[in-house]
């Protein structure tokens, strides 16, 4: 019985690390692969227009511009300016509101910047379009004014739209 004691203790370990290894090898979770078929080689990515009731006029530029690095740095495509992209990327800020989260006591806590965004794809080559809704919620602390928040949470706002913006086009996420 002792013996039998020794062996498990020896094995169970490995087991668990073999696991580990299989698991970590097997290449189904790729999250910084973008998927651009091979016959596509441009893309034009348009200003992405603030139609929200409420505009924030730092992000649809910075939105606009942190999209169009991300997809020439992360993919094989070239920016063109021209009128013959074989990808047009265009959109809209269709919501920019803000809304209360937390309460507490009776009294807020935390507030939410919410923003939406509609993304066109015109797949111009391929005869094809594509839309794509993406939303992001942002929260702040009740002591913060909502211009203090905006100031806090804009490199946050920019960096994880274009996350998901690029991930829903490239990723099919």
């Amino acid at each position: 019985m002792n013996t039998l004691k020794r062996i498990s203790i020896l094995i169970l370990p490995l087991l668990l690390l073999a696991t580990v290894f299989v698991n970590n090898s097997c290449g189904i979770y790729k999250f910084n692969e973008a998927t651009v078929p091979d016959s596509i080689n441009t893309v034009k990515v348009l200003f992405i227009e603030n139609r929200a009731p409420y505009v924030n006029a730092q992000l649809s530029p910075q939105l606009s511009d942190k999209l169009r690095q991300k997809i020439v740095s992360q993919t094989r495509l070239k920016q063109t300016s021209g009128d013959n992209p074989d990808w047009e990327i265009g959109g809209t800020i269709t919501d920019y509101s803000f809304s209360t989260s937390g309460i507490s006591n009776q009294q807020t806590t935390t507030n939410r910047i919410n923003v939406a965004v509609h993304i066109v794809v015109n797949k111009l080559k391929e005869g094809k379009m594509e839309e794509y809704d993406i939303t992001r919620n942002f929260d702040f602390p009740s002591t913060q004014s909502l211009q203090q928040a905006e100031a806090a949470l804009l490199t946050e706002m920019i960096r994880g739209l274009t996350d998901d913006i690029f991930n829903r086009i490239f990723s099919n996420w």
